[in-house]
């Protein structure tokens, strides 16, 4: 029974994240703070939301993001200041342009070259190479140490 509960609780702790007090009255402004806070990534946690997590700097960021948008900032002006207090860090879907496009392009060229490193690889080793034989010498060596 105390699995269970335990189960429950690790289930439901997401929904805990945003604490009542946290949420405002207008529902207007509350489903763009929720749409923003899906999209910032929580400093401690990696890959869970502001929105998600449960640790006090993901309170911060969105009593912070609640507050910029009570002030009457767009959407892109809020994510534009996170972004810009703690870097692109913060967003769980980075930008795509700039130097961001090599870190999205590199895992699939290294994965080709490295494909194709393992197929010429593979390919060298399939040749057959004619088979040398030993030397006058080293057949005799051989001879005696077989004999022993």
């Amino acid at each position: 029974m105390k699995r269970l509960l335990l189960l429950l609780m690790l289930l439901a702790a997401p929904v805990w994240a945003v604490q009542p007090d946290e949420v405002l009255d207008d529902p207007v402004l509350e489903e763009r703070a929720r749409d923003i806070s899906a999209g910032l990534r929580c400093p401690v946690c990696r890959n869970e939301s502001i929105d998600d997590s449960s640790a006090p700097i993901s309170r911060e960021l969105r009593l912070m993001v609640r507050e910029r948008l009570v002030e009457g900032d767009t959407d892109e002006e809020v994510i534009d200041f996170v972004v810009a207090r703690y870097g692109e860090f913060v967003l769980l879907r980075p930008d795509t342009s700039g130097w961001n496009v090599l870190l999205w392009l590199s895992a699939p060229i290294l994965l080709i070259a490295g494909l194709a490193i393992a197929l010429v690889t593979v390919r060298r080793r399939g040749v057959a190479r004619p088979a040398e034989g030993l030397s006058a010498d080293e057949q005799t060596r051989l001879d005696e140490l077989l004999k022993e």
